[in-house]
């Protein structure tokens, strides 16, 4: 369900059943009920980028439409860039392994890593917009406010890369979404891209258990979400890159 099938099941319900209250002479506090029932879509709606409840991404690469895409392909993804310890790392272990991927950067990050930038795009990287902030109140930001702070993120790598290498695609900060940012990104003409195998590394204790759960929710088409910030992940990453290569999978970029 997106919000425009919620909206078309919403009214109707709510006419009905005011409806039926008033001549059957129930409680109101029924459809106070049913209104506080109703918001739980939308708040899992929100959260869960998957669901494209608000605003349709690319979740798969199944949903991104892209010509001679293999079965065999999925995408990494790392977001919360440029770190000026790990990122380095991260490339340096996709580089060995020939692997090319897709970086979520947060704007404010880049200053004073312009290089690491430089070198993402130079060895084959996709540079995505993560905001210019990633503040924790971004999502109480107006549609307006949004649109300003992916059009300076976009504006921050254009000046250093050049217009060129402009992000064309977008990651809702912590994947988010709501109305405000369905505008926001139509205002400025991004694609939305999340993820089908969230792998929780920011929190994971273990390189073990967070290299076996990688292990068994990769599947085809599977758009991987990890983070450059995060030592666990590099020191997870080659034994997982490995493991895809030997159980046949492939590794692209949108």
């Amino acid at each position: 369900m997106n919000l425009k099938k919620f909206i078309l099941v919403f009214i109707p319900t709510f006419i009905l059943l005011s409806v039926i209250i008033a001549k059957m002479g129930y409680s109101w506090w029924w459809l106070l009920l049913f209104c506080l029932l109703s918001t739980i879509p939308l708040v899992l709606g929100a959260i869960y980028i998957e669901q494209n409840f608000f605003i349709r991404s690319v979740n798969s690469l199944q949903d991104s439409n892209l010509p001679n895409i293999k079965d065999t392909d999925i995408i990494l993804t790392f977001d919360d860039g440029i770190h000026p310890l790990w990122t380095p790392k991260v490339l340096d272990i996709l580089q060995v392994q020939g692997v090319k991927a897709m970086f979520f950067v947060i704007g404010k990050n880049i200053e004073g890593h312009e290089e690491i930038l430089k070198r993402l795009v130079h060895e084959g990287h996709i540079v995505g917009n993560h905001s210019l902030t990633h503040d924790m109140w971004f999502d109480m930001k107006s549609s307006a406010e949004m649109a300003a702070e992916l059009e300076q993120m976009n504006s921050t790598v254009a000046n250093i890369l050049g217009k060129e290498y402009t992000p064309v695609y977008f990651r809702p900060p912590y994947g988010v979404t709501n109305p405000n940012l369905a505008k926001a990104i139509r205002q400025t003409g991004m694609t939305s891209v999340g993820w089908n195998l969230r792998s929780m590394d920011t929190v994971a204790k273990s390189k073990d258990q967070l290299l076996e759960k990688l292990k068994t929710l990769t599947r085809p088409g599977s758009i991987v979400l990890l983070h450059d910030r995060c030592e666990i992940s590099v020191d997870t990453l080659t034994d997982y890159i490995v493991f895809c290569k030997q159980q046949g999978f492939t590794f692209t970029t949108l």
